[in-house]
């Protein structure tokens, strides 16, 4: 087989003013071979005349009329795979399902809009869960929305009175209160969506309470959609792989066990220090406290940390 190289070393021994059956020589190919690459442009490609008959072949007609009778669902393989073997097909269901994939319309993904926000607009809350069973360990992630600086505690539960604390260390650490909180669909929070019509949420009372007397408004993505709180989705992939998998291989080979009560641990952009004691309440009037947060989403944001500014205090 002649490679590329060869019918490129014929052009250029013919464009020097070389006789086809000398290139013929040079190249150790037949003058036929010569002659027949320099009458046609490029390279020669192999093409197949004859599209090859397969066992599936006679059925292709019968599988598109049948999905074309379906849409806009679908009839899985397994379903058309009985039927063209009642009549005569011979073959196994890989063929098939290769076939049926090129018939399978794309799926049109939605576009993804970039949504940001201003300095002291929007913090997205998350829990990451890491452990359960008898010794749960859980992370709660806030992340604001124009900076990206994350707060990280790490706790062994999820209820709503944790979660309280885990915000009041939060504004504690951010220096104010953001005006809204973006949530998923987690029960500390919601109880039922568009209970009383579209956008009227049940939310859990104590934590409305709380959500209240702060001063910030409880905002919900929208169900089976996490690209909404993408900031702090992006914090928590960061945080899994990045911070928890390479501590706890570490304290593995120390023969420790990583737990929410061990404190003095550092993260990227920031370290722990004495344990915050709970934060009495802000009222919802208080101005200055939301200045304040917007100034330090300036200041955040001016670090240069680069990336994704996967960045933040972590308290274990």
């Amino acid at each position: 087989m002649i490679t590329g190289e060869v019918y490129v070393e014929i052009e250029l021994l013919r464009k020097h003013g070389l006789s086809l059956r000398k290139i013929a020589e040079e190249v150790g190919c037949a003058v036929n071979t010569v002659r027949r690459h320099l009458e046609i442009d490029g390279l020669p490609r192999y093409e197949r005349k004859k599209p090859r008959s397969t066992k599936l072949s006679p059925f292709e007609v019968y599988l598109q009329e049948r999905q074309a009778a379906a849409r806009p669902a679908w009839i899985p393989a397994t379903v058309l795979h009985r039927e063209i073997v009642e009549q005569g097909y011979t073959g196994g269901q890989s063929q098939l399902r290769a076939y049926m994939h090129k018939l399978k319309p794309t799926a049109q993904t939605e576009p993804a809009v970039r949504f940001e926000t201003e300095p002291g607009e929007q913090m997205q809350v998350d829990w990451v869960e890491f452990r359960k069973g008898r010794n749960p360990l859980y992370a709660f992630c806030a992340t604001l929305g124009y900076s990206r600086a994350s707060f990280v505690e790490f706790v062994t539960d999820m209820k709503v009175e944790t979660l309280i604390e885990c915000h009041n260390h939060a504004f504690d650490y951010f220096g104010g209160i953001p005006q809204r909180a973006l949530y998923d669909n987690m029960k500390t929070v919601v109880l039922e969506r568009d209970a009383s019509g579209e956008g009227a949420h049940r939310f859990h009372a104590g934590f409305l309470d709380y959500a209240r007397h702060c001063g910030f408004v409880i905002k919900l993505c929208r169900p089976y959609r996490a690209k909404t709180k993408g900031k702090v989705e992006r914090f928590n992939g960061y945080l899994r792989r990045s911070f928890y998998v390479p501590l706890v291989a570490r304290l593995k080979q120390a023969g420790l066990t990583l737990g929410a009560g061990i404190s003095g641990c550092g993260a990227t952009g920031g370290t722990t220090g004495k344990r915050i004691q709970r934060l009495s309440g802000r009222p919802a009037q208080d101005g200055n406290c939301r200045t304040k947060c917007q100034e330090a989403e300036h200041v955040h944001a001016s670090c240069g940390i680069p990336g994704n500014q996967d960045a933040g205090r972590v308290r274990l």
